[in-house]
């Protein structure tokens, strides 16, 4: 059974099907429309580098193949036939997009959706239409895209501006047509008989989910599409007229390994700085660290799934000062649909809702949402037990459920995600801003006389799930020896292998404190090697 997406939900390929050969259908329609359906091929900068890779009805395939415009068949609008592991490596997103030739807005569709086929059989389905548009004339409706492996995620944006805005938007440009001597017909992707990979042959259908289409049965031609002006890219001739081909045969599923090369993300952490749980040490140093010297078994340089250190902010371009308001919003644009949790930017963090996966986060630290959400400031059970036992600190939770995006943040603090995979990690009360509800959470209370409330509240995080902590700067993360003392005020988390208890300092005097209250008292921390804490700059 196809498992069916909503706009801004995602999935690893490899949940959905074990096959590299993939069939992706488009079902686009409206009263009087007519439509052209493209895949663009994007690097690592989401930039259309190399024009070769912007698929359509006047280029139907890219150099190698990997790539190939079909043409309507079995109910869809347009297909394509995508071959993972042929794509080569610069190409990192594959964007499929429908754009409106000629008059008409996107809310004027009917019911209809993007669909992927692997081995015969219908396995993500994302349905759409035209109550989710309004003015727009071009639409980014799912992408393939490469994050250590292929992924796919329904989108659904649009733009008012057609497939001019779409080409501008991806770093393309549109060149000026030059009058010609003689109309010019489009190139029609010729093939003698579909791929063997193809669903068969099949009557125009209602968009309602149809029966999955097996590999192998022979296609009848596909009719040519209707006469329009083809989209010009600068630099890009039209290609000669492709030579029938021969059946295809289906290349039999298999594991997705980028070609000559291992992936890594862009942003990601140096090889070699995560050591997942039991892994021998040395393999990890944290940021400020000399290599080599400590590991801690489990606790990765930025935390599991951390696209870079903490700290690491992106420096953003200077605006020209000839720059109109678009271009100098851009910059500040949405992040593209990453996974459940999206670090917007260093201060702001997405958490993207389904009915059945909702999140814990500080009450009033919602600052905008898109989409059907509730927000639950009181309630019982794991959310009242949390929220009494934290007021004593200022921390209320509140419980967000629904579906659609929730952006969080908290007086411009730094904000990180940690993701746990069968781990556990204590954090203190103070420094969380949200996290999944399905992790296991434990309240504990560290006493000390000289601390604030004459106690330390915190949070032992257990399971598989994500925690949002923020920090006032950029934090360091200390390794755990024979004397790690460090202020009860700066501590935002440490490992489940570390002991905390509180200590009066002997060896430093009251002014040596920022403060001259209660601080002679703070935390120890004790632990076999290889167990950490996390500190910032700033006492709350």
């Amino acid at each position: 059974m196809a498992r069916e997406f909503q706009r801004g939900h995602k999935a690893k390929i490899s949940d959905l099907t074990a096959g590299t050969d993939l069939y992706v259908g488009v079902q686009i329609s409206g009263p009087g429309l007519t439509f052209d359906i493209s895949c663009f091929g994007l690097d690592a900068d989401e930039r259309l580098s190399d024009d070769r890779y912007f698929i359509f009805f006047n280029q139907p395939k890219s150099p190698e193949d990997s790539i190939q415009l079909l043409g309507a068949q079995s109910g869809d609008t347009e297909s394509f036939r995508v071959t993972l592991d042929r794509i080569p490596s610069q190409i990192q997103k594959l964007s499929f997009t429908a754009t409106i030739d000629g008059d008409g807005q996107m809310s004027q569709i009917a019911p209809g959706y993007l669909r992927i086929v692997a081995g015969g059989e219908e396995v993500a389905r994302y349905p759409f239409d035209g109550s989710e548009f309004s003015t727009e004339r071009a639409v980014m409706l799912g992408d393939l895209y490469l994050k250590d492996v292929w992924r796919f995620a329904a989108v659904g944006q649009g733009f008012d501006g057609g497939l001019d805005a779409l080409l501008k938007n991806f770093g393309g440009e549109v060149a000026e047509e030059e009058p010609a001597s003689a109309p010019q017909q489009p190139v029609v992707p010729a093939q003698s008989q579909a791929p063997a990979f193809a669903p068969p042959p099949q009557a125009a259908v209602p968009p309602a989910p149809a029966p999955a289409p097996s590999f192998g049965a022979p296609q009848a031609p596909a009719a040519a599409p209707s006469v329009h002006t083809a989209p010009t890219i600068a630099g890009t001739a039209p290609p000669a007229p492709a030579a029938p081909t021969s059946p295809q045969t289906f290349t039999p599923p298999g594991q997705f390994t980028p070609p000559g090369q291992t992936f890594t993300p862009p942003g990601a952490p140096p090889a070699g700085q995560y050591a997942p749980p039991g892994a021998p040490a040395g393999q990890f140093t944290p940021p400020g660290a000399v290599a080599g010297q400590f590991a801690p078994p489990g606790a990765p340089g930025a935390f599991p799934g951390q696209a870079q250190p903490f700290g690491g902010g992106t420096q953003l371009a200077p605006v020209p000062p000839e720059a109109n308001v678009r271009v100098v919003l851009t910059k500040y644009a949405e992040a593209p649909v990453g996974d459940r949790w999206t670090e917007q930017n260093q201060n702001l963090v997405r958490a993207t809702l389904t009915k059945d996966a909702p999140i814990l986060a500080k009450q009033g630290s919602m600052v905008a949402y898109q989409g059907d959400i509730d927000f639950a400031h009181k309630g019982s059970g794991l959310l009242g037990k949390l929220t009494g036992a934290l007021t004593g600190q200022g921390m209320s939770l509140m419980r967000c459920t629904g579906n659609g995006e929730v952006f969080l943040a908290d007086e411009a603090s730094r904000v990180f995600v940690i993701r746990l995979q069968g781990e556990q990690l204590y954090t203190s009360a103070q420094g969380v801003l949200a996290f999944d509800e399905s992790l296991d959470t434990e309240v504990r209370r560290i006493e000390g006389a000289g601390l604030p409330g004459g106690g330390f509240f915190s949070m032992l995080f257990s399971g598989t799930g994500a925690i949002v902590v923020k920090t006032r700067g950029v934090p360091v993360v200390l390794p755990v020896g024979a004397a790690t003392y460090v202020d009860g005020n700066a501590v935002i988390a440490w490992s489940a292998g570390a002991q905390a208890v509180t200590t009066t300092s002997l060896r430093l005097r009251r002014s040596g404190y920022a403060r001259q209250t209660t601080e002679a008292v703070n935390l120890q921390f004790r632990g076999a090697p290889g167990n950490f804490v996390v500190v910032q700059p700033f006492e709350v």
